[in-house]
């Protein structure tokens, strides 16, 4: 204890290296269009290469540099202009340097004694999205990725619908039904796992051609389950389902969740950045809308990195900690919007991950030769991971074979590159 156990100056040193190590290999090189979205090696191959082993003694700082170009060069470039894989691409450089001032403070949230700039500019956050959701008041927190801002958002309903559950647990509880697409994304299904009300509770509504939700067949979901002797208590809408891109009605879904008492969750994880566009916002006319339950108990704040919204209810109590803080059972009924929303900024808007924001309103065979078209598109997506000259996703819908999935939510893409994609396409299969 007579001296420091670092060396600060030897340490400092060595950032300023690392740092321009990733500018100019992951910043600069990530972002050329003329280099490799990602140059391939096969999983051992990786392993010989990078040399993983957790050894006692440490190494010097021009081996740690070395190590961290081969994770650079070795890893997937999302920022890079032919990056279409993902919901999620692009750089920010801002938000880059943001996200190194939280990892250089590495502080906690919880408490604002620890961290008060961040829970101030946490408040304004939430209340900006809050505004661009349409709603006027509230409370809200960061909670870790959309599947949980999902889950969240079931949890709350439960609680709200049936409050005695938090002490009594399942006991409390009938079986319940939950409602959502065909098209929805698998964290409802998963969800319903995780909390105990199952996967063969959760209903799928048919879609259209576009993969909309068709309201006429939700209301169908709701009295078959009725029949059936499930309690209906939620309804899970989608903007921007994760194959199609498709957007359900929301005031059609409203209307129906107004008349069955049903607690209206919209998951607009991808979708919800269209709300900063003035030309597409309308995708998500209706996310506003008001639907009246009875109001009860409601569970808040839970923890980390998606946005919890508890509109509508008394101040929390800072520091707010834990996923259940009471709040006062309203006695009349909670006049509401869209009751829950989830939505990922980190898609579309380029903020790191994982950033979703869950805002809680309350507060065949073929012949000739030719390759069944299922196996088409791996092998194609196998030979541009290995060319690295770009990458894209594939999978199938429905009775459609696998279709190359293009996200473009780079502002650095033009029209080069996506002349590039389909071009690369037809390079890459012509032999097929």
């Amino acid at each position: 204890l007579e001296h420091p156990g670092l060396d600060k100056a030897a340490g400092e040193e060595f950032l300023q290296e690392a740092f321009q190590v990733l500018l100019d290999e992951a910043v600069r090189k990530g972002t050329d269009v003329t280099e490799k979205v990602c140059d391939w090696k096969e999983p051992q191959e990786l392993r010989e290469l990078l040399d993983l082993e957790l050894r006692s003694d440490g190494e010097p700082p021009e081996r740690l540099l070395e190590r961290c170009r081969d994770i650079i060069r070795y890893s997937v470039k999302t920022c890079h202009p032919r990056f279409f894989n993902q919901l999620f691409s692009g750089l920010d450089h801002h938000a880059l340097a943001g996200r190194l001032i939280t990892e250089a403070l590495n502080t906690s949230q919880y408490p604002p004694q620890i961290a008060p700039v961040f829970v101030l500019m946490e408040e304004v956050v939430l209340a900006k999205l809050r505004e661009l959701v349409g709603w006027s008041s509230g409370d809200g927190i960061f909670s870790p990725g959309g599947s949980i801002s999902n889950m969240y958002a079931m949890n709350v309903a439960r609680f709200h619908r049936f409050p005695e559950s938090r002490r009594k647990g399942s006991w409390a509880l009938p079986r319940l039904a939950l409602f959502t697409s065909r098209e929805s994304h698998y964290s409802i299904q998963k969800g319903a796992a995780f909390l105990g009300i199952g996967t063969d509770n959760v209903y799928l509504v048919d879609t259209d051609e576009r993969g909309k939700m068709i309201p006429k067949e939700l209301e169908k979901e709701i009295q078959r389950a009725k029949a059936e002797g499930a309690e209906p208590f939620f309804v899970c809408a989608t903007c921007g389902t994760t194959v199609l891109g498709a957007f359900d009605p929301l005031g059609s879904i409203a209307d129906i969740c107004q008349r069955h008492g049903l607690w209206f969750h919209v998951d607009a994880a991808w979708g919800g950045s269209a709300l900063l566009s003035g030309k597409h916002r309308h995708l998500l006319a209706g996310i506003e809308r008001r639907v009246t339950l009875p109001g009860s108990e409601l569970p808040t704040k839970p923890a980390l990195n998606s946005l919890l919204k508890d509109l509508g209810t008394p101040p929390l109590p800072p520091p707010c900690q834990g996923l259940a803080v009471p709040v006062p059972p309203q006695k009349t009924p909670l006049s509401r919007r869209a009751d829950s929303v989830a939505w990922n900024p980190h898609k579309m808007l380029m903020v790191g991950l994982q950033c979703s924001a869950f805002l809680l309103r309350d507060t065949s065979p073929h012949s000739d030769g030719v390759s069944p078209p299922v196996q088409v598109a791996p092998a194609i997506k196998e030979r541009m991971m290995r060319k690295g000259s770009m990458m894209v996703g594939y999978q199938p819908h429905g009775a459609k074979v696998n279709f190359f999935r293009q996200i473009v939510t780079n502002p650095a893409v033009t029209r080069d590159d996506l002349d590039f994609f389909l071009d690369e396409i037809e390079r890459l299969g012509r032999d097929l």
